[in-house]
């Protein structure tokens, strides 16, 4: 199989890491649910999410906090800024500690005060997306097929074109590892590979949508090493 494929598929001792980094994520978003208020700034959301993950134990972050509110939604690796987060946007946070030497990865978008029908109908049409693809997740799928599965109901809803990354990746020392859950894909799934599952909508001028787990590969499907809900949180 090569090095490279060796190097996906992970050690008990290595998914537990990656099991603990998850962890942290998951405890993190809880407390960003109380914190987060109107009027606050994005980099203010995205430096408390870093200060929790490391107080919570991270050795370090897996890549920069993406906390992005409104129209900035839009873009799928979008910056924290100073833009303030107003009732009725969408805010999207995607983060990750390090635990060990090993990365967690996940992402939530939650609507603040209210959300118009639009929103709320994109959010649904992303959840059924992403859980379908975690449902296809398993030992010796391919994994062009699971980015299909997850792609074929955003383009069945007519926002196909909207949906602008891949479906997933690899995740290990790096964030990014093989294998990757993309159309052009010729890499199979195999037990005990960690990968996540994020399809997205990103509507330019409006919003976007991503919801991201990361699963561990196994003969029967997955174990999600994310727990936090995924139903809509409007607070």
């Amino acid at each position: 199989m090569g090095d490279k494929a060796c190097n996906m598929v992970k050690t008990p001792e290595e998914l537990l890491k990656i099991l603990k980094a998850a962890a942290m994520g998951d405890m993190c978003f809880s407390h960003i649910l109380d914190y987060i208020k109107v009027g606050m700034t994005e980099l203010q959301v995205a430096e408390e999410i870093e200060r929790t993950l490391l107080k919570l134990g991270a050795e370090g972050l897996a890549f920069p906090t993406i906390c992005v509110s409104g129209v900035k939604t839009n873009q799928p690796h979008g910056e924290p800024s100073d833009k303030k987060i107003e009732e009725g946007d969408l805010v999207t946070m995607d983060f990750g500690a390090i635990a060990e030497g090993y990365c967690g990865d996940m992402t939530r978008t939650i609507g603040i005060g209210y959300l118009n029908d639009e929103q709320e109908q994109v959010y649904d049409i992303v959840l059924r997306s992403q859980l379908a693809g975690l449902k296809a997740c398993r030992a010796g799928v391919k994994c062009s097929d699971v980015d299909a599965v997850s792609r074929n109901i955003i383009e069945d809803a007519g926002y196909g074109e909207f949906y602008i990354h891949g479906t997933g990746h690899g995740v290990g020392r790096e964030v990014h590892e093989a294998p990757t859950l993309n159309a052009k894909s010729d890499e199979v799934l195999q037990e005990f590979m960690p990968v996540t599952v994020e399809p997205g909508i990103y509507i330019p001028d409006k919003f976007g949508v991503r919801i991201e787990d990361l699963a561990i590969i196994t003969e029967f499907g997955i174990i999600n090493a994310v727990k936090s809900d995924k139903n809509l949180i409007i607070i």
